[in-house]
């Protein structure tokens, strides 16, 4: 007979969302159990978020100091360097085992139980996992996503996902990118900076196509100066004799030469493989469809994070986690954030929070735009990147700011602000009333607002 194992809430998936609804729910004093089947953290921690930050890191110290072996304008001068891709990717998986340690650890701390194994859901209050039944009041759902796969680009050999992409035994000669998105720019950029060759191959006439022209105009100009070749408006057709062929839809061919081709064209939420049918729940196109409050079309049964369909991104994650633990702990809380940031980190970085100048006019709102350049930015020029600027959207009736975009050097700082300012309900004259540190990045956002209301200071 099974081993038979009762909780108040069990957890599949030990992501962001999972891990964290689990430290929460243990704070709370919630007899929890958590189930994952691979590594704590999820793919964030262990082949996502993480480890590609890690290495896009590696790249960029590795770039700067190719730099420095020729002529320097910062004066620095260094022998040619050297790369060694095993310490590189040892260093990397340090990290990825400090933070999925440390994780371990704070679900012990809590009180959480945690089995490793893959999960069988017999029904809403029953799961099996190696022999061991568990029974449970309360079901959460935190599975995650995988990589979209395409058929005519079987995964095997010289085709690759990002998960082998982040940990390379050697670089490739040349490496083409499937999927002008965030994950395929991001690791383009890295492999190039690396010392690899890099061409981009993207259905769609633009790269980042989820993102406005204006923002992704100063990665494309990095691109071409980083030496990328972007393949526009191509669909991939297969890959043969160490060529990828694709098509241009009006009887282009391409041809491109790769020892190595990267398949970034997306990711879906991870529904398959532990019996989720037998629940019956209601979906939303592929994903779980969920409520306000998390909940699915089953009473006592939750869904979080990817699974549960866009946006797709660690920080929502855990942000419905924490308020799904609250919630069975009896609270009152809904999930309706006024914004979620999104950055994409390639060189330069992308944010997006709130309402886009489209999105505003969409929505029928008679909005203000305004932006701050860098170029006029102290902080920037003394970091050698004077591209990109930060941009507020704002109501012209009452001058609340119901968006901000940004595009630079390390904009990804500037998301907490933009998050925070959204939530706050905050104006126009809330934001250039404040007081912005100097020389730092963020005065770009009080010069945004200033700009807005007319006076800008510094342009």
């Amino acid at each position: 007979m099974s081993q038979i194992i009762d909780t108040t809430l069990l957890i599949i998936g030990g992501g962001p969302g999972g891990y964290v609804a689990a430290i929460r729910a243990g704070q709370l004093g919630i007899p929890t159990v958590l189930v994952e089947g691979q590594a704590l953290g999820g793919t964030c921690l262990n082949i996502g978020c993480i480890p590609s930050k890690a290495l896009i890191h590696v790249a960029e110290q590795f770039h700067q100091t190719a730099r420095f072996a020729g002529q320097s304008p910062l004066g620095i001068s260094v022998d040619s360097p050297r790369l060694d891709i095993d310490q590189s990717v040892a260093w990397k998986d340090g990290i990825v085992d400090r933070l999925t340690t440390g994780v371990a650890a704070l679900l012990k701390k809590h009180g959480v139980k945690v089995i490793h194994g893959w999960a069988k859901i017999l029904d809403g209050k029953q799961v099996e996992v190696d022999g061991q039944r568990i029974r449970c009041e309360h079901l959460l759902l935190a599975t995650g996503s995988h990589s979209v796969e395409l058929p005519m680009l079987p995964l095997g050999g010289p085709i690759i996902s990002s998960t082998e992409a982040l940990a390379p035994k050697a670089l490739p000669k040349h490496l083409v990118v499937v999927g002008g998105g965030y994950i395929g720019l991001e690791l383009g950029i890295a492999y190039r900076k690396l010392g690899a060759q890099v061409s981009v191959v993207e259905a769609r006439e633009r790269i980042l196509p989820t993102y406005d022209s204006e923002l992704t105009a100063p990665v494309a100009e990095s691109l071409k100066k980083l030496g990328i070749a972007l393949h526009l408006g191509h669909s991939v057709e297969g890959y043969e004799n160490g060529c990828l062929l694709a098509s241009d839809g009006q009887g282009g061919q391409l041809r491109l030469e790769a020892d190595r081709v990267l398949v970034a064209v997306g990711r879906r939420p991870r529904t398959k493989g532990f019996n989720l049918e037998c629940l019956d729940l209601k979906l939303n196109g592929a994903a779980i469809a969920i409520d306000e409050r998390c909940q699915t079309s089953m009473r006592n049964v939750w869904a979080i994070g990817d699974v549960a369909g866009e946006p797709m991104l660690a920080h929502r994650a855990m942000a419905q986690g924490e308020m799904v633990a609250e919630i069975i702990a009896g609270k009152t809380r809904r999930f309706e954030p006024a914004a979620i940031a999104a950055v994409c980190f390639t060189d330069p970085e992308v944010v997006v929070a709130g309402k886009t100048p489209e999105q505003a006019s969409q929505q029928g709102l008679d909005c203000i735009v305004a932006q701050f350049p860098f170029a006029a930015n102290g902080r920037a020029m003394s970091l050698e990147s004077k591209s990109g600027f930060v941009r507020v959207v704002a109501r012209r009736d009452n001058h609340l700011i119901v968006g901000w975009q940004a595009v630079g050097v390390a904009v990804s700082e500037l998301s907490t602000a933009f998050a925070q300012s959204l939530e706050m309900g905050a104006r126009l004259e809330d934001v250039a009333g404040t007081i912005h540190a100097h020389p730092t990045l963020g005065e770009a956002v009080q010069e945004a607002a200033l700009r807005a209301l007319g006076h800008a200071l510094h342009i």
